[in-house]
């Protein structure tokens, strides 16, 4: 029923904006707008002005098809007509959810932070993107990691919990403080302070303290994690004493968001010291690995090999 209702107002649109419609016709895209426009339940404060918004839906697809056509009485109301016919059949839109303006984080070569509305902050690795709300309304507190890796600092609220998605993966907590690297093959999730619950397809996981959750083939995982990765390395100087070139490589590919490729997977094995300020570039890190092992590095649109 929807279907042929939505072919005939567009096919008899088609024929108006071609100036080939009857009179009858004209009279019938008129009465029908109007009619919709002005039955359907408006709620102004959360759509807005209905005058409002049909002359701006009207300006857009006058810029769109880029020329000037005569103005038809029914027009105005046709694209909010249209938009609320949808809302009156319940498949469009639901007033009673919050629109709530969102913001985009994204980082190049250079990680960055954020502060949201309830105090909580997030640190986003190089290459990496993040969505947020201006303010958090609602039972729950909900964030998008788009891309990429980042560590939270969560204000604790136990009556609005804090959710990140990642893409298939949903992550719980009241207030605590854990990584999550999300790539397109995996999502990793590593707990350092407090508790977190992280789900999948059906799969649940409480996590601790150097735990890890790992979504990889559709499976989550619970792993134990190396006390090292335990730490913000957004936020200060690390020293890493004697770690295997793997140790510190993992940790390299959280902070900047690249991905490692070594032939040589003996060489993963290798004891180094690394020094790695705050606001150290990658190139930097690389350079001092460098010269302690005699590796080679080669970046390549977010991949290092290692020679």
């Amino acid at each position: 029923m929807v279907k042929r209702i939505k072919h005939s107002l567009e096919y008899l649109i088609n024929k108006s904006v071609q100036n080939k419609t009857s009179k009858a016709e004209e009279n019938l895209l008129d009465h029908f707008a109007f009619t919709e426009y002005k039955n359907a339940k408006w709620d102004e404060a959360s759509m807005g002005n209905s005058d409002e918004v049909s002359k701006n839906i009207y300006e857009s697809i006058q810029l769109r098809i880029e020329k000037k056509k005569t103005f038809k009485p029914y027009f105005k109301y046709m694209a909010a007509a249209s938009i609320l016919f949808l809302v009156g059949l319940g498949i469009l839109y639901k007033p009673n959810v919050s629109d709530e303006k969102q913001f985009t984080l994204k980082t190049t070569s250079s990680p960055k932070s954020v502060r949201l509305s309830d105090g909580s902050k997030i640190y986003l690795a190089a290459n990496s993107s993040f969505q947020y709300p201006a303010q958090f309304s609602g039972e729950e507190r909900k964030v998008s990691l788009l891309k990429g890796n980042a560590f939270f600092e969560v204000t604790k609220d136990k009556k609005h919990p804090f959710i990140i998605e990642s893409g298939e993966i949903k992550t719980r907590v009241v207030g605590t403080s854990f990584h999550i690297q999300f790539s397109k093959s995996k999502c990793e999730v590593i707990v350092v302070t407090g508790k977190v619950n992280v789900s999948a397809k059906g799969q649940s996981i409480d996590l601790v303290p150097n735990e890890e959750a790992l979504f990889v083939d559709k499976k989550l995982t619970r792993l134990p994690v190396d006390k090292f990765l335990s730490i913000n390395w957004y936020t200060t100087d690390i020293t890493l004493n004697q770690a295997t070139l793997k140790q510190v490589i993992t940790i390299l590919q959280y902070k900047y968001g690249v991905t490692f490729e070594c032939k040589n997977q003996a060489a993963l094995t290798m004891p180094v010291t690394v020094f790695i300020e705050k606001n150290a570039s990658l190139e930097s890190v690389l350079k001092q690995i460098n010269y302690i092992t005699n590796l080679k590095f080669n970046i390549y649109d977010g991949i290092v090999q290692v020679n």
